[in-house]
């Protein structure tokens, strides 16, 4: 028999306030097929939190898509996962500095989702058809989230399948794009497909682009597979995911391609009155990823083969636990314990002369993070406190880096670097006072921690011209952070200040052409970079939205985020004080709305709008401000289905995503138009 259903947010490692009480059960029993889990502590409404339900998860064919209606919530570059390389596809909360492996934790029922490699989201793997919720925790995430949640958590809540067929998404358009997802299980089972493809766009204009410049075509296919079963008050369950995708890098010659598979295992009780509750999880991630890069000539005329990483295999594997007071008590508390390690190796071919690749490269190694927390919250009257402490012990080990002549054998260099290991402490608390009606004021304080994933410590990578060197001597980053913060019915408004300690940032060494130690020639148009830990990184900002209607047809919606945020280069980078961090805009805004002339008929229009950012250290690259307006119509043709024809970058407008030394811009894509089916029952 299933469990009766439960909805609060998943285990102690992704919670969020959506769902702070616990929704009561229903009547009569249902199948649940989401992770078991336990409730999230009443504290957790200290913190500055959005959670994102089903309908604000439809809004884009893609899962980033909807996250990035939020403003301060982005990808690396401005380029959403239908176009973006893999490796820049990690997802980081506030303007402070985004990077290409993300400064956010992304979690699924608790399960780490983000690469083992490289801490980027294969954001296709997670079709937002499967998800119930969405629920961005802003802020560092110490207490029970753990390493990685350095501006915040991302936490994923799957949906349960109702009987046979839940979802259903058919669409097709622009570009000879399409997409399908489906999900749909039977007492215990959820079961979820997808797959998209499209011929994609050129990113640079058509007065600058040469015989180089081809689309960003995509490919990409996902599976995934739940089974849960109830012992009494304990439940289990298992989950199963493989995707794999491929992609075009807009460069004749170069292109991404991508694979893995996940494991994730859970068993709970939730607290009871007199009743502890317990959650014990493990999880395994698999991963490879393939990416080849070219030389560009002046006039973008000849593409030539610059290396092939022609395979990067990566494992991840962690554990989880918490324990947590039984629910009658009037403090509310939580231990636990988590531990992630992932080992990998990247292998390529480089060096391209006479028409061949003449050197081989295999860099890699082994990081391992471990730590325990305790968390407790109690409530009294109008008031309501929460703390929580962490200790994480970390290590990195087994560095190697190592290349050879591919004609001879002969090693050209061998470069180990030493161990090393640390420990770090971190907390968070937080304080919350009711005001009359559901009004209320906040603060909060925290610390988190982020040790450098293998891509960072082990890859050199290219793109076109530019070289980025990897640096195995790279040191975790460190944030500090307050705010305050206020609510009511339909908004919310946080001030906070945050101070990053050893960002990890692409460091500007030199520019070609010249020979360098180690990274080799780099052409006429490129730089070449090193990742660094450079200085700290201060910000301010406000972040503020709020939702209503306009009577019973139409809903509106609106949010901002604006962030000053500047580098500190210190003695060892003193060219990047006074900087703002690459890729960080200072204003980013969304508004939108919805408006249903009838039952059947339903339209929305959603703007996106960022201020000028820069495409690089040294603030040199100038990447303008963008206005996106996305567009929806939909038929209503019964209670759970409708048609739709969706457009997004609606007034085709150009946004800048990157520009190169020699000042070639790259752009969103063009206006794409989508027709398609929807069903959700």
């Amino acid at each position: 028999m299933g469990a009766p259903r439960r909805e609060n947010l998943s285990n102690a490692q992704s919670r969020g306030p959506a769902a702070l009480t616990p929704t009561p059960p229903a009547a009569v029993d249902t199948v649940v097929v989401t992770a078991p889990r336990l409730a999230p502590l009443a504290g957790e409404a200290a913190f500055d939190a959005k959670t994102l339900g089903p309908v604000e998860l439809a809004r884009g064919p893609r899962l980033d898509d909807a996250l990035a209606r939020t403003p301060g919530v982005s990808l690396f570059r401005r380029n959403g996962s239908a176009a973006a390389n893999p490796t820049v596809q990690g997802v980081s909360l506030r303007a402070i500095a985004p990077s290409g492996a993300g400064r956010a934790l992304v979690l699924l029922d608790g399960a780490p989702v983000n690469d083992p490699f490289g801490g980027w989201v294969i954001w296709t793997a997670l079709p937002p058809e499967a998800l119930s919720a969405a629920t961005l925790v802003r802020g560092a995430g110490a207490g029970p989230y753990g390493a990685g949640a350095l501006t915040g958590v991302v936490s994923l809540q799957e949906a349960a399948a109702g009987p046979a067929l839940s979802a259903l998404d058919v669409s097709a358009g622009s570009r000879e794009g399409w997409r399908i997802a489906a999900v749909g299980g039977g007492p215990g089972v959820l079961i979820s497909a997808s797959a998209e493809g499209g011929d994609g766009f050129i990113p640079v204009d058509r007065d600058r682009r040469g015989p180089v410049d081809t689309p960003l075509k995509l490919s990409a296919r996902q599976a995934a597979f739940r089974v849960q079963h109830a012992w009494g008050d304990v439940a289990g369950s298992a989950r199963f995911g493989v995707y794999e995708e491929r992609r075009g890098a807009g460069l004749a010659g170069a292109a991404a391609s991508g694979s893995g598979a996940s494991a994730t295992f859970t068993l709970a009780r939730p607290a009871a009155p007199a009743t502890l509750g317990w959650r014990t999880q493990a999880w395994i991630r698999a991963s490879d990823l393939a990416n080849s890069s070219v030389a560009v000539s002046a006039g973008r005329t000849i593409a030539t083969p610059a290396n092939e990483q022609y395979s990067t295999p990566a494992l991840g594997v962690g554990f989880n636990a918490a324990v947590q007071a039984p629910s009658d008590r009037p403090t509310t508390w939580e231990l636990g314990v988590d531990a992630r390690l992932a080992q990998g190796v990247e292998r390529e071919r480089f060096r391209f002369l006479d028409g061949a690749f003449t050197r081989g490269r295999e860099a890699g190694g082994e990081t391992l993070v471990a730590g325990l927390y305790a968390e407790a919250s109690h409530g009294s009257g109008p008031w309501l406190a929460t703390g929580g402490v962490r200790l994480d012990a970390w290590r990195s080990r087994d560095a190697t880096r190592r290349e050879w002549d591919l004609s001879t054998g002969q090693t050209t260099l061998d470069q180990p670097s030493p161990d090393a290991s640390g420990t770090t402490p971190t907390a968070r608390i937080g304080l919350r006072y009711a005001l009359a009606g559901t009004a209320y004021l906040r603060a909060a304080a925290y610390a988190g921690f982020r040790p450098p994933t293998l891509n960072e410590l082990h890859r050199p990578f290219r793109v076109g011209n530019d070289i980025t060197e990897a640096n195995p001597s790279l040191r975790p980053e460190r944030l500090q952070g307050a705010e305050v913060g206020a609510g009511g019915a339909g908004w919310t408004l946080t001030v906070f200040y945050n101070r990053l300690l050893d960002p990890i940032t692409n460091v500007t060494l030199g520019v070609g052409p010249a020979t360098f130690p180690t990274a080799g020639f780099v052409p006429a148009g490129g730089v070449l970079r090193r990742r660094q830990n450079a200085g700290a990184i201060t910000a301010w900002g406000i972040e503020g939205d709020a939702a209503g209607d306009l009577g019973a047809s139409v809903d509106w919606r609106l949010a901002f985020a604006a962030t000053r945020a500047r580098v500190d280069g210190g003695a060892a980078n003193p060219q990047l004080t006074g900087k703002r961090p690459a890729q960080a805009p200072i204003l980013s805004a969304s508004a939108g709305a919805d408006w249903r002339p009838t039952q059947a008929i339903r339209f929305s229009l959603d703007g996106v709008y960022e201020s000028r950012r820069f495409d690089d250290d040294l603030n040199s690259r100038v990447l303008g401000p963008g206005l996106r307006l996305d567009g929806r119509a939909a038929l209503r043709i019964s209670a759970s289905s409708e048609l739709y024809l969706a457009a997004e970058n609606l007034a085709g407008a150009r946004i800048e995503t990157a520009e190169t030394a020699d000042g070639v811009e790259s752009y969103a894509a063009p206006r794409t138009v989508r027709a398609g089916f929807s069903f959700r029952r």
